[in-house]
């Protein structure tokens, strides 16, 4: 399967079984024999798959390196970043040369954030290795690290050169993690697919299915990053359940609570104000709770509603005293909506008196 992104910057998505053996062959038609080719990787990632990659690249002619990180969100912080860039000077990278992303989304939002500074922009291949990151944040060219204020708060639009999504990697992820990438899965059915949803819903085994999922996912990113790529409207739908899940994730320290289910809570949450206001149709949120729960999701948190709330203070989708978030009609209708700040406050507290009693 393949797609085509046309962004300000076109590129490719391959989403084929072993491709990530094509690594070198893929990279050959992009960019210039001998190039200097630094792979971009986690602890626990770069033990399984790292050599492949490297020995693919050196294969197609290409000087290869590696540059490995502790994993977790814990790392995802300008000091990280800055260690990169550091690695990349020493190895002389120049701008005819290129990084890859091997791994989940934290090593593919840092490495694409890393691409995008040094030397003021370098080319940069992502090979998703988790669920999240091949059906949402390989695609689409969001770069960023947390600050202690808030998670994504410093980063850069900055497009792949390539995406190359192979499927078996999946055999090799622990079940927390797949269940983590779920929660981005099921915020496509949500906001742009109903019958995503409803499959997803009465799926018993997805193995068999699991590359038609993942290309249902990429396509339906692909269409609305083509119609926003900086994210100034229609793309705002991709951050269903963020709002919340994201200030949940500060609430925990970004530790612990994964960003799967932190989005799978805020979407149960979010899902539940828009009943309240009366925008969204009775029951969407108990339809999503039950997805989640199905697939090893939780549905509810420990962290202190006010507390939560707070958090959403730095919120990317904010303007000055407002707030978009985004709203369900029903499964599969999304839109954006604007909220002054302490309306929001006051709804959510509304909306979920029950939160401090469960």
């Amino acid at each position: 399967m393949q797609l085509t992104v046309n962004t300000s910057k076109p590129y490719e998505i391959i989403i084929e079984r072993g491709c990530l053996d094509e690594l070198g062959a893929r990279c050959a038609a992009l960019f210039p024999a001998g190039a200097k080719a630094a792979v971009i990787s986690d602890s626990n990632v770069f033990p399984i798959y790292g050599e492949r990659a490297l020995d693919s690249l050196r294969e197609a002619g290409f000087a290869p390196s590696s540059f490995v990180f502790p994993a977790g969100e814990g790392s995802k912080q300008l000091s990280t970043v800055g260690d990169m860039l550091g690695f990349l000077a020493q190895q002389g990278l120049t701008r005819s040369d290129f990084l890859v992303a091997l791994g989940g989304g934290v090593t593919g939002d840092m490495a694409g954030f890393a691409a995008a500074c040094y030397l003021r922009g370098v080319s940069f291949v992502q090979v998703p290795t988790s669920l999240l990151a091949q059906v949402d944040s390989s695609v689409g060219g969001k770069t960023a690290v947390d600050l202690p204020q808030g998670k994504n708060l410093a980063g850069a639009f900055h497009q792949p050169s390539l995406v190359l999504i192979d499927p078996d990697t999946l055999g090799t992820l622990p079940p927390l993690f797949f269940s983590d990438g779920m929660g981005e899965v099921i915020k496509y059915g949500c906001i742009r697919s109903r019958a995503l949803f409803e499959t997803l819903r009465d799926a018993a085994d997805l193995t068999p299915q699991m590359e038609s999922i993942l290309f249902s996912c990429v396509d339906c990113k692909r269409e609305i990053v083509e119609h926003d790529e900086f994210d100034t409207g229609e793309r705002m739908v991709l951050n269903f359940g963020h709002t919340l899940g994201h200030a949940l994730e500060k609430a925990h320290g970004y530790t612990g609570l994964t960003h799967g289910a932190a989005v799978g809570i805020g979407m149960v949450l979010i899902a539940r104000l828009g009943e309240h206001m009366g925008l969204t149709e009775d029951g969407t949120a108990e339809q999503i709770a039950s997805l989640l729960e199905k697939y090893g999701l939780p549905v509810s948190d420990s962290a202190p509603l006010d507390q939560i709330v707070e958090a959403t203070a730095l919120d990317k989708k904010g303007l000055g005293g407002d707030l978009r978030i985004v709203l369900l009609h029903t499964i599969g209708d999304s839109f954006v909506h604007r909220l002054p700040r302490a309306e929001f406050a006051r709804l959510c507290r509304e909306a979920f008196a029950e939160w401090e009693g469960r």
